[in-house]
């Protein structure tokens, strides 16, 4: 029987989190050290922020996509939304699970987040970030991404169809 795990369910509102399994989000952990938190030994906001980009990169490198290659493509992937919801926090010592997902909308990338314990029954923040891809010679939005890059987000979407 497959465990609950506090979650976004696809098409929910950032401050409504329900009781789901996080099938094929990728897993990045994290632990709360010293200087990531504030006198009182809470997590700062936006170290919460820091973490989620740490987990995208990583993600994009697990499917062949190395954001230094990218720069060297003339391409880069800046943040033009974001939305945290911070629901519980993180206290200094304390570990937890960095999950996010993916959803390319044409050139748009739409990521999903929930911090959670690392048994999943506790939910510390969720958040979406969109990213879009920029020309940074011509500072302009591509209108379509690298090929290579194209083939490797097909792949996390074909993992989430499986």
């Amino acid at each position: 029987m497959p465990t609950k795990n506090p979650q976004l369910p696809p098409n929910s509102p950032i401050d409504s989190p329900a009781l789901h399994t996080f099938d094929h989000w990728f897993e990045y952990p994290v632990r709360a050290q010293p200087h990531h938190t504030d006198y009182a030994g809470v997590v700062w906001h936006g170290n919460y922020i820091r973490w989620m980009e740490e987990a995208r990169v990583e993600y994009l490198r697990s499917i062949g996509i190395e954001f230094v290659d990218l720069l060297a493509l003339g391409c880069d992937l800046p943040v033009v939304e974001l939305s945290v919801r911070y629901h519980n926090p993180i206290r200094l010592g304390m570990s937890a699970i960095v999950k996010t997902r993916m959803e390319l909308t044409g050139v748009r990338m739409n990521w999903d987040y929930a911090i959670v314990s690392d048994n999943g029954e506790q939910l510390f923040v969720s958040a979406k970030v969109t990213l879009v891809p920029v020309d940074r010679d011509k500072s302009k939005i591509m209108r379509q991404l690298p090929v290579a890059m194209k083939d490797a987000l097909a792949r996390i979407s074909e993992r989430g169809r499986s």
